[in-house]
């Protein structure tokens, strides 16, 4: 795993939780803009997927839980996105919201498995 990949894909996800739980609040629906954040996530993620994948090693009995993460992180902010431009509540966008929080979290626990065992 890249640090500053994931520093970044950190970043960003967190932007995109607050801009969507705003949107949320607000009670607007999705824009190209919050969909251009939504790409560069998965952009990210995408290149974290094949990072993780190629670099992978024993990882110390957390190999299944590492590659678990890796192949369900890109899923989770798709789904949500994908439902929030279905529907158009307000709902919507906090589910876009928990997605990207859950981006974060994901991610930062797969650097942590890399650093502890890696």
């Amino acid at each position: 795993m890249l640090l500053p990949l994931t520093q970044v894909l950190v970043a960003v996800a967190a932007l995109l939780m607050l801009v969507a739980l705003a949107y949320a609040l607000f009670d607007r629906l999705m824009d190209n803009w919050l969909l251009a954040l939504v790409t560069l996530v998965e952009v990210g993620v995408l290149v974290q997927l094949v990072r993780g994948l190629v670099g992978i090693g024993d990882l110390d009995g957390h190999r299944a839980t590492f590659i678990a993460y890796l192949a369900t992180l890109p899923l989770v902010l798709a789904i949500t996105t994908l439902g929030a431009i279905k529907d158009k509540t307000r709902w919507a966008m906090a589910s876009v919201g928990v997605g990207a929080f859950a981006v974060v979290v994901m991610t930062l626990r797969l650097q942590q498995i890399w650093d502890l065992y890696a």
